[in-house]
């Protein structure tokens, strides 16, 4: 007999308080080690249509509902016991007759019509007529797409106003789709041949509400932590990418909230799992990040002695690090920004070279010289030079060439050397080598990767098809200028993809902040990202934007705005406040004090967050989420960056920085799942604008 749990579940389990839920539990538990257990009491759901809805005691007042068959004990829901009869009463569960998919149904005639009542001032001019938004479809094209039998005619009349509560009562397959077609996208057809009734838990829209739990131990991971659902309910798209063998280096794109991360963490167990001797690397480009993905794999995978052994979870420079150390005998000692800089002074002056800035020098350096690590004149003047218009003549670069030369001797002379060096020095290595410290990399945040990094990537990982995995989003990228991955031997060209379903944030505030992107942005090779058709499955209130004359009137409308949001229910824990750089820190953590709250700084985050708003730079917002989202000090001179406009060397680097920047404002707003609270002082940043209407 299968035993599974419904994404219902452990939505609902969260709502209890800490000793009810410690009560279902165990009730859970018992019910799955001996389903005929005779302390376990059940009881017909009598009024429901469908009969194999069952209710258990699990305390006083706490129902469990399960949905029992011959074939499988599917736990559904818990509540008190009024409201879970009331679940059960309102829902079956059914085989989709086109789908083949099993189902949770709710019953047409038990649900409210579903009506927007918009108020109108007496002598307001009515509304006009909105026309229904699914009449151009047959009942067939809408039993495709998985929408429910009972349902058909309510689609059919749905309007713009309707939509999204109407979404919210079907499967999500069928909502999906509805929202694919609102926004002139075309939908997947799902419709394939009906199965055996018990197959139809395994269809691939089924596994995303429905998960077989085979034994104690993933039972107690699926009830013990409170992360995010996808851990155990995966869409059918985020499977296909977990599970694929591809004959060659592939990547999974998407905005942000559709699950990228998911993926690469479904597909390091994935790969563990299917290859006895593979040994992974999952990869991030930062601490926080790659302590976070240790968390998230460790909750995914339970208490499995072979992942300590065989996945091993590092940024970027740990990684360079800990290999340096290995094929050397010894630490890198990594070269400071200020200690280049100076170099930099010092080789020009030396040289008697006047011409250039050492901005320029150093942005030169960065971007070109160091990064490909060029080591000849011949290579300098053949070095990309990707999005720099400064494209220097040869004998501008015969010029500064003994500059780049020389500052290289001296950081040799100092024992110091650039973190492109050390991932120089590490890639030839193990260029070098047949053996491979990795048989397989995934790597998360792909599109901050450099030339370097990638490069070395590529030499420690074994030379097979499917041994190197990216995700990331082009939208997102903050950190590296773009470059050809193809130019460097990683070829994912016809193994590219994009994820379109985003769970974590609101269709207003993603559609909001979608605004600040290109619909479509393409990468040096010629990959493209198509961010138009992505669909959020939920709705919430529209993001605040605001301006204020001064930051004490900014301070207090966020602790205003902090405290409302408390009171609605939202945990201290689950609220987030950003700001550009540390010089504007103070302004937060003054809103959180005046909220009567206390403030964690996102560095500190993983190791206590209960009962602490967190508040740090947008840098380090990158890879979380929360709840509701202050995005604090958004003022002209702010955002972008005075200093990083101050200090670029051409009209190209310029670019950049807006660009660079404007991605930053993007991840800070899309780390919010229901509520985004925008704020400067006048006139306010120029993306406000883009952002949506000031109020």
């Amino acid at each position: 007999m299968n035993f599974l749990i419904a994404d219902t579940f452990p939505a609902a389990l969260r709502k209890l308080t800490a000793q009810e839920q410690k009560a279902v539990k165990t009730t859970v538990f018992d019910l799955q080690m001996d389903p005929a257990h005779p302390a376990l009491s059940f009881h017909r759901i009598d009024k429901s249509k469908d009969q194999n809805f069952w209710s258990i005691r699990a305390s006083r007042d706490i129902r469990l509902i399960i949905h029992k068959t011959a074939d499988s004990i599917l736990v559904c829901y818990v509540d008190h016991h009024d409201d879970a009869y009331k679940w059960a009463e309102r829902r079956r569960i059914d085989t989709h007759p086109r789908t083949g998919a099993a189902q949770i149904v709710e019953v047409r005639e038990r649900v409210e019509e579903i009506l927007v009542h918009v108020p109108v001032e007496a002598d307001a001019t009515p509304a006009p007529h909105k026309p229904p938004l699914f009449a151009h479809l047959s009942t067939d094209d809408l039993l495709d797409y998985g929408v429910p039998e009972d349902w058909l005619e309510s689609v059919l009349e749905a309007t713009e106003d309707t939509l999204f509560e109407l979404a919210e009562h079907l499967p999500a397959e069928a909502a999906e789709a509805l929202l694919d077609i609102a926004v002139g996208e075309k939908p997947k057809v799902r419709a394939t041949p009906v199965a055996a009734a018990a197959d139809a838990f395994y269809h691939p829209d089924a596994q995303r509400r429905f998960r077989v739990l085979e034994n104690e131990e993933e039972l107690r991971r699926a009830l013990d932590y409170p992360w995010d659902q996808w851990t155990v309910f995966l869409h059918p798209s985020q499977r296909d990418t977990v599970e694929r063998v591809f004959n060659g280096p592939a990547r999974v794109s998407g905005s942000a909230g559709t699950g990228k991360t998911v993926v690469a963490l479904h597909r390091t167990w994935e790969t563990i799992k299917r290859e006895p001797d593979a040994k992974v690397l999952l990869t991030t480009f930062s601490p926080p990040l790659a302590n976070a993905l240790e968390k998230k794999l460790q909750i995914l995978t339970g208490d499995t002695p072979e992942i300590v052994h065989r996945v091993s979870i590092l940024p970027f420079k740990g990684v360079a690090k800990e290999l340096f150390t290995l094929a050397f005998g010894h630490d890198p000692r990594p070269a400071k920004d200020e200690q280049v800089k100076s170099v930099l002074k010092a080789a020009a002056d030396k040289l008697d070279v006047t011409t250039y800035s050492v901005n320029f020098l150093m942005s030169e350096w960065t971007k070109v010289v160091d990064a490909w690590q060029v080591s000849s004149l011949d290579d300098y003047r053949n070095v990309p030079r990707l999005g720099r218009k400064n494209r220097l003549g040869s004998k501008q670069r015969e010029t500064l060439w003994p500059i780049f030369e020389k500052a290289r001797s001296i950081l040799e002379t100092q024992g110091i050397q650039t973190w492109p060096e050390i991932y120089k020095r590490v890639t030839e290595h193990f260029n070098a080598r047949d053996h491979k410290p990795y048989t397989h990399v995934v790597v998360d945040e792909a599109q901050d990767l450099s030339v370097p990094e990638l490069r070395m990537l590529a030499a420690i990982v074994s030379p097979t098809p499917d041994a190197m995995f990216f995700a990331g989003d082009l939208g997102q990228r903050i950190f590296q200028e773009p470059f050809s991955w193809l130019q460097l031997g990683v070829d994912i060209r016809g193994r590219s993809g994009t994820l379109k379903v985003n769970y974590r944030t609101s269709h207003q505030i993603r559609q909001s902040a979608d605004q600040l992107l290109p619909p479509k942005v393409r990468d040096v090779d010629g990959e493209e990202q198509d961010r138009t058709g992505t669909v959020s499955v939920f709705n919430g209130p529209e993001p605040t934007l605001k301006t204020f004359a001064n930051e004490t009137e900014e301070v207090e409308a966020v602790s205003t705005w902090i405290q409302r949001t408390i009171e609605d229910g939202i945990e201290p824990s689950e609220i987030g406040v950003f700001v550009r750089s540390l010089s504007d820190f103070n302004r937060a953590r003054k809103a959180v004090q005046q909220s009567n709250n206390t403030a964690m700084e996102l560095s500190e985050r993983q190791e206590d967050p209960n009962g602490r708003i967190s508040i740090g730079t947008m840098h380090l917002a990158k890879g979380l989420e929360f709840k509701a989202v202050a995005v604090m000090a958004c003022d002209d001179d702010v955002l972008p960056l005075q200093s990083r406009i101050d200090g670029v060397a051409d009209e190209a680097e310029l670019t950049d920085v807006f660009e660079t920047e404007r991605h930053l404002f993007y991840v800070a707003c899309t780390r919010a799942r229901d509520r985004l609270f925008v704020s400067g002082v006048s006139p306010g940043s120029e993306f406000l604008d883009d952002l949506g209407q000031l109020s």
